[in-house]
């Protein structure tokens, strides 16, 4: 396919150019983003004012397309402020524990739970159902917050994604495009994904092992202070000299160091008297005790009720999505809507625990853990939505609105324009032409989806196959793994390894860096292997 490259081709060529060599230099790549995205609309419009209002556009549109990944970090992480007021989280995760010892066998459960619910459902589901239950539990267990991170992004984001075999979509568009059995390039997309996945874990967990620590609750508070605001941390709506309010504070003083606070108070209070004990036993000091101490297990039992309540509202959903998947009595969610459900409970758990936190004034506290919950998603990840835009701009299904095209004219596609002029000068080889594709898919998947370049690759597959000699089938499933791997949600910052980095509590650019070497180096692995093989 001949393409002609003008000079807004050869601008965001060189944009893209400048921002992985400023990820390499480890340095912050939201300046570099912004500018190309300015001189890509200048060159292309030719208009100063077109290039001024594409920085706008581009983080709009770029927002508008990931704010759903914000909205079910915040919901979920308010949720887990409420809970952790009245002390719930630790009790939710307390019968893990006795699985999850320490950081390998954390390490293990996450990946395995994480890769059988994304097969089955996409990780859009999986990673908060996750991380409202197997995430702290990991960290408290002395699982760094990069190795949660890293271990949920190569299984969901990675592993699961990359062969799609339950669901199927990702192989039908590569056969689609490739003119071969859809059901060929989802085996072998499979055992290419395990390939990759196998050797990103190895190399994570060796990596990440010399930072596990010894199992502590001390690590789970540590973690949970990484939100940078200050719900459920003791005192918060305690004035001083006055008493903190019953939930999660009172649940951490004993019973009767709260009955002696409470003595002291109202013996201070009392007619100027002769220390006696007497005075100490008067029945109004008895009666304050007493309900100081009531109040204190009333607090015990609603933690308690909120701890088994959370693993089985969310265990109660992945049944619904089974039962959707494999019958027809329930409809099928798939994606989008699946996540929609997990926000859903996460709202109505979070307003029933401020509810049982503060019953008077649950409404200012609710809003007040929903305004926590969006102050920590944007300043975690709202670094992402410029380096997005910039990417999003080569994208034809974005670009018209970044650039403000009339609503009739199809967007400039220059980042598939630039992968399909680069595609004619690949070797007659097979080696050369597999690993060609598989750079090909990795580029394609810069735009941050993963299946947008699939019938790039595809295509690409079934013309190139007979030429080198190679089953379009095993070209289609390596493009495949390069598309997905890279924009699915482990190489790219701006996918939905927001939602991971989010819920780890780890900088996504910092995890999208970790992630590289073990998941090129599967990637090559599992592109060799697949020549000889197949």
């Amino acid at each position: 396919m001949d393409v002609s490259l003008t000079a807004a081709h050869w601008v965001y060529l060189g944009g893209i150019i400048v921002i992985l060599g400023t990820m390499l230099m480890r340095k912050n790549i939201v300046v570099p983003a912004v500018i190309g995205t300015f001189l890509t609309a200048f060159v292309f419009s030719d208009s100063l004012v077109t290039g001024l209002a594409s920085i706008f556009n581009a983080s709009l549109v770029a927002a508008r397309e990931l704010f759903n990944i914000f909205l079910i970090i915040a919901l979920v992480t308010a949720m887990l402020g409420a809970l952790r007021q009245m002390g719930a989280d630790r009790l939710m995760v307390a019968p893990f524990r006795r699985v999850m010892r320490g950081g390998t066998s954390s390490f293990i459960v996450l990946a395995v739970v994480t890769y059988t619910i994304s097969l089955f459902f996409w990780p859009t589901p999986a990673v908060p159902l996750i991380g409202a239950v197997l995430i702290p539990v990991a960290i408290r267990a002395g699982l760094p917050p990069m190795a949660v991170g890293m271990a949920i992004a190569i299984c969901g984001q990675g592993m699961a994604l990359s062969s799609d075999y339950i669901i199927k979509v990702a192989p039908g568009l590569s056969a689609k495009s490739a003119g071969v059995d859809p059901d060929v390039v989802a085996d072998r997309a499979l055992v290419m994904s395990l390939i990759v996945g196998f050797t990103a874990l190895l190399i994570a967990y060796f990596t990440q092992r010399r930072h596990m620590r010894r199992p502590a609750p001390e690590l789970l508070t540590d973690w949970e202070s990484r939100a940078e605001s200050d719900f459920g941390k003791p005192g918060d709506d305690a004035p001083d000299g006055g008493s903190a309010p019953t939930g999660g504070r009172a649940i951490g003083r004993a019973p009767a160091e709260a009955a002696t606070s409470a003595t002291a108070g109202t013996v201070t209070t009392a007619t100027p008297a002769p220390p006696t004990s007497t005075a100490v036993l008067a029945e109004p000091v008895t009666a304050s005790a007493r309900q100081v101490i009531d109040d204190t297990f009333q607090s015990i039992r609603a933690a308690k009720t909120f701890a088994v309540l959370v693993p089985t509202a969310y265990l109660a959903f992945i049944v619904y999505l089974m039962v959707g998947k494999f019958t027809d009595l329930v409809p099928d969610l798939k994606g989008g809507d699946a996540a929609a459900m997990v926000g859903g409970i996460a709202a109505l758990i979070l307003f029933a625990a401020a509810a049982t936190n503060d019953k008077k004034g649950f409404l200012e506290t609710t809003s007040e853990h929903l305004i926590d919950g969006l102050v920590f998603a944007f300043k975690a990840m709202g670094i992402v939505i410029p380096i997005a835009g910039f990417f999003f701009i080569g994208n034809g299904d974005f670009s018209a609105a970044i650039l403000g095209l009339p609503a009739d004219v199809t967007g400039p596609t220059l980042l598939f324009d630039l992968v399909n002029a680069a595609q004619s000068h690949l070797p007659q080889n097979a080696f050369v032409t597999s690993f060609g594709i598989l750079a090909i898919g990795m580029i394609a998947g810069l735009e941050g989806s993963g299946f947008t370049g699939l019938p790039l690759t595809g295509s690409l597959a079934g013309a190139l196959g007979p030429a080198v000699g190679m089953d379009p089938a095993t070209l289609a499933a390596i493009g495949q793994m390069g598309n997905i791997w890279s924009g699915g949600g482990t190489l790219v910052a701006w996918s939905s390894l927001i939602a991971v980095a989010g819920f780890a509590r780890v900088p996504v650019l910092e995890l999208a860096r970790k992630c590289f070497v073990p998941v090129v180096s599967g990637l090559v692995l599992s592109t060799a292997l697949s020549v000889l093989i197949f």
